[in-house]
């Protein structure tokens, strides 16, 4: 395969945002797990992982597209395909739509209906609302638009049950508010091109001290939100005590940030986040599957006492 061949292709994974993605199949993967109580079907898992991940992928070229202008303008994002000139709007917005129609034909022919609807109404969310409008419209951007990033693991339930459950919306109520506090902190960091491009993310509008408040504010939150696993009976002590450290850790960078100036702070925190969030969901994989072993072997104990 020729250099040529291989740079394109690396330009248009780019449009994928690939870490992004990865992020996202993988809290829907672990929906599918968790809303079953041995092991999902097969062909739900396979098909749904993958339709999941080419909507994903389609909203983030669409992404790329629609905020070329802000990209250009932007450090942390000028060197991107459709700035540089790499790919063409026509290449970009045709790949975008190949994907996402495979997306929905997967998700149609071999998940379920539910599914393909709510994955279609999260693209749509992130790829058009949020990125049109949303983001360039108000400082709440990223509270309001945070809906369509935390629908993953709802998908991901649908896809194996053909129902959306009350603990499939509490998975979605934990991303929706780790939203804020992981975006913002990158934004405090990159403040100055959000000014640049005339985006009102909230360090801008309303300054950093007062999104460091906030952060903490949403923290708090989190803490609150991230034990209804526990308090609702899905989860069970092992994921209480995974996901206390990790609280721990998340409110202790969110004090330091209001109480120190490091300029190194803002992305330790959205780092941290990342991994708080990957962990978190595999404390919930592994406590599900936990609970599963020690149920059947209470229940041969049992057995093999009335023996």
């Amino acid at each position: 395969m020729s250099e040529s061949v291989l740079s394109n292709a690396a330009r248009y994974l780019e449009l994928c945002k690939p870490k992004v993605v990865a992020l996202i199949v993988f809290t829907a993967v672990v929906g599918m797990f968790l809303a079953v109580p041995a092991w999902p079907p097969l062909s739900a898992l396979v098909a749904g992982t993958l339709g999941i991940a080419l909507a994903a992928s389609s909203a983030a070229a669409i992404n790329h597209l629609l905020d070329q202008r802000i990209d250009a303008v932007m450090a942390r994002t000028r060197n991107r395909p459709l700035p540089r000139g790499q790919l063409g709007v026509n290449q970009v917005l045709i790949f975008a739509g190949v994907l996402g129609l495979a997306s929905m034909v997967l998700l149609v022919v071999w998940v379920n209906t539910l599914t393909a609807v709510l994955t279609f109404f999260s693209l749509i969310g992130y790829a058009i609302v949020y990125t049109v409008w949303l983001k360039r419209a108000t400082p709440q951007n990223i509270v309001i638009g945070g809906a369509a990033g935390a629908a993953p693991p709802v998908l991901g339930w649908t896809a194996v049950t053909g129902v959306i459950d009350h603990n499939a919306l509490i998975l979605f109520l934990i991303i929706y508010v780790w939203t804020p506090p992981h975006f913002w902190a990158l934004a405090i960091h990159r403040r100055s091109d959000y000014a640049a491009a005339d985006i009102p993310m909230l360090p801008v509008t309303h300054g950093v001290h007062f999104t460091r408040w906030h952060i903490l504010f949403y923290t708090i939150l989190l803490v609150l939100v991230t034990t209804m696993p526990f308090l609702t009976g899905m989860s069970g002590p092992f994921y209480l005590a995974g996901v206390t450290v990790l609280n721990g850790g998340f409110l202790w960078y969110a004090l330091r940030l209001l109480r120190e100036n490091d300029p190194r702070l803002p992305m330790q925190t959205f780092g941290y986040s990342i991994v708080y969030l990957m962990v978190l969901f595999g404390f919930l994989l592994v406590d599900h599957y936990l609970h599963m072993f020690l149920t059947r072997a209470g229940t041969q104990a049992v057995a093999l006492a009335l023996k």
